[in-house]
């Protein structure tokens, strides 16, 4: 009587996720590998916008070190010749 029941109170949902299943079991076990794989590795690659971004920021901070060693380090030449007679 309990599986009577259990079969009449199917949620939509539950009905849809096994005829789905019901299509991938039908499918050959080296085609839902690679399907996985495929999907495991989308999902764990780093996007191109990340990259980008990472570049940038390294990019940005070596100019600015650059920038600080050349203000600090440049001699600061007189080109004012009136100051050097006195």
């Amino acid at each position: 009587m309990g599986r009577k029941d259990a079969g009449v109170s199917k949620i939509p949902i539950d009905h849809y996720r096994k005829q789905i299943g019901k299509q991938d079991y039908k499918k050959t076990k080296s085609v839902l590998k690679a399907t996985r794989l495929k999907a495991e590795a989308k999902k764990t690659a780093p996007g191109i916008r990340d990259v980008t971004l990472i570049i940038a920021a390294i990019v940005i901070l070596l100019v600015a070190i650059y920038g600080f060693f050349y203000l600090k380090l440049t001699t600061e030449v007189n080109l004012d010749p009136d100051l050097d007679e006195n």
